[in-house]
């Protein structure tokens, strides 16, 4: 999937979350001072972020598919090597880095194992690869309520539930498949409080990604329904919505 909205839209819809789980999606991946790390799929830059704050911005790269989002990666992060790119075609030559890095983005790649063989190519030998996905056949999600009053009126409609590596195990047959070595799997919290019901259902309406495409895609009135029940589940707030991400890591 390619993400044809402005950085500030992703921002607000799931970057205030992936900003929790960068720093320790970094730490599961072993990322240290010393290394070249290689962001795969960088959005605007969450990870970006926190692989500069440990590496120094000219140890770190970074590459998306979608031009609005490289553009803002490199324009917050002076001194990253930032390029459009898809996951299977990495312009970076064998072992470059030392560490190869996809946060939230398993899921949206045209072939996740062509994906992860490509990281693991321009990762050198006995580096580390690493990747997460949000915990979506679990329900364990900053989506998990929107999905849920979908259901409630669209039986049919599968969300983000069958995604690859969205459920337990998947990732580690990715990474099995992709060649990677000592594959390790572990689910890691991401806890985000929301002051009130507008600041979470707000961005959905922006038609970021799978679920703000199909909201987005809905008559006004489905739209509101939908809305509707998400408050009636989450109430007006202060709430805070608890999510997990499977997180794998292998070495090349």
């Amino acid at each position: 999937m390619r993400f044809a909205v402005a950085a500030d839209a992703y921002d607000r819809f799931m970057g205030r979350y992936s900003v929790r789980l960068a720093p320790s999606f970094a730490d599961f991946a072993q990322v240290v001072p010393g290394h070249r790390a290689l962001d795969v799929g960088c959005g605007p830059g969450a990870l970006t972020t926190e692989l500069v704050r440990r590496l120094g911005a000219t140890a770190v790269a970074a590459v998306d598919p979608s031009e609005p989002f490289a553009a803002a990666a490199r324009e917050r992060h002076f001194g990253v090597d930032v390029r459009v790119a898809a996951a299977e075609e990495l312009p970076f030559a064998d072992g470059e880095f030392d560490a190869a890095l996809a946060q939230l983005v398993v899921h949206f790649m045209d072939d996740p194992v062509r994906g992860l063989a490509e990281m693991a190519r321009v990762t050198r030998q006995s580096g580390v690869v690493a990747a997460c996905v949000w915990d979506h056949a679990g329900g364990q999600t900053p989506l998990a309520p929107f999905w849920k009053a979908v259901h409630e009126f669209d039986r049919d409609e599968t969300g983000e539930s069958g995604m690859a590596g969205g459920h337990e195990g998947h990732l580690t047959e990715l990474f099995t498949a992709a060649g990677l070595r000592n594959v390790q799997e572990s689910a890691l919290p991401v806890i985000v409080e929301h002051a009130t019901f507008e600041d979470w259902w707000e961005p959905f309406t922006l038609g970021v990604g799978p679920a703000g495409v199909y909201l987005t895609s809905r008559q006004p009135e489905r739209q509101a329904e939908l809305r509707e029940r998400s408050h009636e589940v989450l109430g007006p707030g202060p709430f805070a919505i608890e999510s997990r991400a499977w997180t794998a890591r292998g070495n090349v």
